[in-house]
C-alpha cells in the first residue's frame, strides 16, 4: 500500500495487486472514516487481459476491487455502497448480480446499477467503505 498523507485527513491508497490508473485519477482516496475507490474494470493487473463473459469479467473487477480494500484493511463486509456501469445491462444483469451476491453478505451494501458506454468492457464497479479505525 502506499498512502499520501500531504493532506490531513485525506490521502490516496494504491496497491500494485490491482490495475494502476490509466488517466488523472487515483486507485482510491481514504477520507476521515471513508474509503472512495474508483470504477475499477476487469483487467488483469499482471496479463491486462480480460474475461470474455460478464460472469468473468465481474469476479476481476472484485478481485480487482478487493485487492484495493485489502490495501487498507478492509473487506467486502466494510463496503456500504456500490456504484455498478453495465455495457448491457438488459443482457448482462442476471449474470453480473448472480457473481455480486457471491462476494456480499447481508445486509448488502447499497447499489445503483445503470447501463453506460464503457470502451470495450462489460463491467465497471467502484464503493465507498467505512473505515471502522479511524
Amino acid at each position: 500500500m502506499t498512502t499520501d498523507s500531504s493532506r490531513p485527513g485525506r490521502h490516496a491508497v494504491t496497491t500494485a495487486t490491482a490495475p494502476a490508473p490509466i488517466g488523472g485519477y487515483s486507485q482510491g482516496i481514504a477520507a476521515g472514516p471513508y474509503l472512495f475507490t474508483s470504477g475499477f474494470g476487469p483487467q488483469d493487473p499482471v496479463t491486462g487481459e480480460l474475461g470474455g463473459t460478464i460472469e468473468e469479467q465481474t469476479r476481476q473487477v472484485l478481485a480487482n476491487l478487493s485487492a484495493l480494500l485489502a490495501a487498507d484493511g478492509l473487506t467486502f463486509d466494510d463496503v456500504v455502497k456500490a456504484t455498478v456501469h453495465l455495457q448491457d445491462v438488459h443482457r448482462d444483469f442476471a449474470g453480473f448480480d448472480e457473481v455480486y451476491r457471491q462476494h456480499f453478505g447481508d445486509p448488502r451494501p447499497v447499489r445503483t446499477t445503470v447501463g453506460s458506454e464503457l470502451m470495450g468492457i462489460l463491467v465497471e464497479i467502484d464503493v465507498v467503505a467505512l473505515r471502522r479505525n479511524t
